[in-house]
């Protein structure tokens, strides 16, 4: 596990859901998107990372 690759992928979620809350306020629909796109992304982050977590176990316990 990456500790570097799971801050990354926290940070990126955060900073998706900070422009998702802000364009309900400005109204701009590109902005919520965008930061919805942000926060798929983290998802797909702590995905690869919990792979890659699993494979670990199964070579070491091989």
């Amino acid at each position: 596990m990456s500790i570097e690759d799971r801050a990354e992928a926290v940070a990126k979620n955060i900073e998706g859901k900070i422009q998702e809350a802000a364009s309900e306020v400005t109204g701009d629909p590109k902005d919520k998107a965008e930061g919805q796109v942000k926060q798929d992304q983290a998802a797909a982050m702590h995905a690869r990372e919990d792979l890659k977590d699993k494979a670990k176990d199964v070579i070491d316990k091989a």
